[in-house]
């Protein structure tokens, strides 16, 4: 039976990270190629991510640079950056494309907390989600009589201890990305 709480375990810890890939993508003022993650390239009739087109550097602490292996391919970047949700405007220069990061406001800082809150929501109901599955796993092998009833409530225990400990990840988590977005 350990076997299944260390699948549930890991599970749960990709729910983590996955939460904190969605993070990565939130801007906090300072350039992170992270925050083109999300940009996928309409590259020969197919939607390609911008990391596999390009190579994305951060010059200084305001400026991102996309350098696309394909020079051909420079103008349909600048165009999926445009049309994207990271709300910056790209600097088409022939070879590369440059992303002045500029300094967020108060009011948009807000925002970004907000939607990281949103984020760490969403990866808490992931795990409490999983949780129940496997919660409900547990009660089926009980009602087979698979497991008796003390291993079942043993087990059942062992499964909210591992769902207390990823929430307070997606927690920490949160606090760290907090504090990056409020850091002027």
């Amino acid at each position: 039976m350990s076997a299944e709480l260390n699948e549930i375990e890991q599970t749960m810890q990709k729910a983590v990270e996955a939460a904190q890939r969605a993070f990565n993508t939130i801007r906090t003022g300072r350039a992170n190629a992270a925050l083109l993650d999300k940009v996928n390239v309409e590259y020969y009739g197919s939607p390609t991510p911008l990391k596999s087109l390009a190579n994305i550097s951060t010059p200084d602490a305001s400026t991102l640079m996309v350098q696309p292996y394909d020079p051909s391919s420079i103008s349909l970047i600048e165009k999926a950056i445009s049309l994207s949700d990271v709300g910056l405007v790209p600097n088409n220069d022939g070879n590369v494309v440059r992303l002045n990061i500029p300094p967020l406001t108060n009011e948009r800082r807000k925002e970004f907390v907000k939607i990281a809150a949103k984020y760490a929501e969403e990866g808490r109901v992931s795990v409490r989600n999983i949780r129940r599955d496997g919660i409900d796993q547990v009660r089926k092998q009980e009602k087979n009589s698979d497991i008796s009833e003390d291993e079942s409530r043993d087990l059942q225990d062992e499964i909210q201890k591992l769902t207390d400990k990823y929430t307070a990840k997606i927690d920490e988590a949160l606090a760290d990305k907090e504090k990056d977005i409020m850091t002027v």
